[in-house]
């Protein structure tokens, strides 16, 4: 059992590094793609510093990429089947009734005993 699961995350993983490695080459494509001259340079560079000055230096995040992470997240999710939520949500009704009566006999107690 416990190898059919290191096969299943050593199958996950190597699907996240081929998608790691297809970003890091689109990037590349892009990159490589736009010749700066000197005179661009010193305009990004002004407009960078107005950009963070008006974002106060937040990090600039594609879309794109934290809606892949946030789907790869739910993918590594173990959802609980029927069985364990009835069992876990008996667990939790239980758990509040055995701690509402406890404190309740609390109360009734020193009720009476303020009663003496």
């Amino acid at each position: 059992m416990a190898l059919k699961e290191k096969k299943k995350v050593d199958k996950k993983s190597e699907e996240l590094q081929k998608e790691m490695d297809k970003v890091l080459e689109e990037e590349k494509k892009t990159s490589n793609k736009k010749e700066i001259t000197k005179k661009d340079k010193k305009e990004d560079k002004k407009s960078s510093k107005d950009k963070k000055e008006k974002k106060n230096n937040a990090p600039v995040v594609k879309k794109e990429s934290w809606w892949h992470g946030v789907k790869s997240e739910f993918k590594k999710v173990r959802w609980p089947n029927r069985k364990e939520m009835v069992k876990y949500s008996v667990a939790t009704i239980t758990f509040i009734i055995f701690f509402a009566l406890f404190f309740y006999l609390i109360e009734v107690a020193i009720f009476y005993i303020r009663q003496l």
